[in-house]
């Protein structure tokens, strides 16, 4: 049951990781044809296009860190150094996505900006937690492997 747990997670990262490079790519073309749909789309269309591409970066980039940490997973040893540093990236990536969805505030208000907002800061200040329980989790397990 692990196993397919396991496989499941890593193959739905990778969706994620490789759908997210797609989508972020393909912003300017699918903000124009939704556009066409919704004329706050087809108003801010440069405006969005650099502020859902530059959230798309760093969305990837922290779908990217939890890759790494989930290859340390698979291999049995998920306290180390890098999950520590994977997660203090993380926490910055979230809060430069919060300040980019907070830049949406002056093109248009809705209620989704300002729950976006609060989740990402959310999710800085929880990794940042985690970095720094992970970190000692590190320090123990140095610490124990130095006195056996």
């Amino acid at each position: 049951m692990k196993n397919r747990l396991t496989l499941f997670t890593k193959f739905l990262l990778d969706v994620m990781f490789f759908g997210g490079i797609l989508v972020t790519l393909t912003l300017p073309v699918s903000i124009g044809f939704y556009g066409r749909y919704n004329s706050y789309f087809a108003d801010n269309y440069y405006s969005l296009c650099v502020i859902f591409f530059l959230s798309g970066i760093f969305a990837i980039l922290i779908i990217q860190q939890l890759r790494r940490m989930f290859s340390t997973v698979i291999a049995g040893d998920c306290f180390v150094r890098e999950n520590v540093t994977s997660l203090e990236r993380m926490s910055i990536y979230s809060f430069f996505i919060a300040v980019i969805t907070a830049c949406r505030l002056f093109i248009y208000m809705t209620p989704a900006v300002f729950i976006i907002i609060l989740v990402f800061v959310i999710a800085g200040l929880f990794s940042r937690v985690l970095a720094g329980v992970f970190d000692k989790a590190v320090a123990y397990k140095l610490e124990n492997d130095l006195t056996i």
